[in-house]
C-alpha cells in the first residue's frame, strides 16, 4: 500500500513547491535564465541522487541506455516549466491554473490512452469525465 501512495505524496509535494516556485519567480529575471537556473540545480540533484542510489555503477554506461523518450522528454519539460511560468506572468491565479491545465492533460490523455495503449474507459469514467468537462467550463467562466 505504501508502495502505491509514497509516489503521490511526492507528486503533490512537488507539485505544490513548483508552482510556488514559478509564481515567485522575479519578473526581472529571464524565463530562459531561470530555467537555466532550475536546470543547473536539477542537474546536481540528479547526478548527486544517481551515486548515493545506484552506486558502484559508471554514469556514463549507464546514459547509454536511454532511447529517445528520455531525449523527448526533455523538451516536453522545458516547454511546459517556460508555459507555467509564462502563464503566471500573463496573471494567471496559482489556485486555477494547474486544474485547468491538468484537467485539459487529462481530458487530451484519454484518447491516446484507448488508442495507443488500449486501455479501456468506464462508465464511472465516463462520468468523471464529463464532471471534468463541466469543471473547466466553470472555472474559465467570467
Amino acid at each position: 500500500m505504501f508502495i502505491k501512495i509514497l509516489p503521490i505524496i511526492m507528486v503533490v509535494l512537488s507539485s505544490i513547491g513548483y508552482h510556488m516556485s514559478q509564481k515567485a519567480t522575479p519578473n526581472v529575471l529571464h524565463p530562459i535564465v531561470a530555467l537555466i537556473v532550475t536546470y543547473v540545480c536539477a542537474s546536481v540533484v540528479s547526478i548527486v541522487a544517481f551515486f548515493m542510489f545506484v552506486p558502484k555503477t559508471n554514469l556514463i554506461e549507464a546514459v547509454k541506455d536511454a532511447n529517445w523518450s528520455s531525449y523527448v522528454l526533455g523538451f516536453a519539460v522545458v516547454g511546459l516549466e517556460l508555459g507555467y511560468l509564462l502563464a503566471y506572468r500573463a496573471g494567471w491565479h496559482i489556485s486555477t491554473m494547474s486544474l485547468l491545465a491538468n484537467t485539459l492533460v487529462a481530458l487530451l490523455l484519454i484518447p491516446i490512452g484507448i488508442m495507443l495503449y488500449k486501455e479501456s474507459i468506464t462508465l464511472h469514467a465516463t462520468l468523471g469525465i464529463a464532471l471534468c468537462i463541466i469543471g473547466l467550463m466553470l472555472i474559465t467562466k467570467k
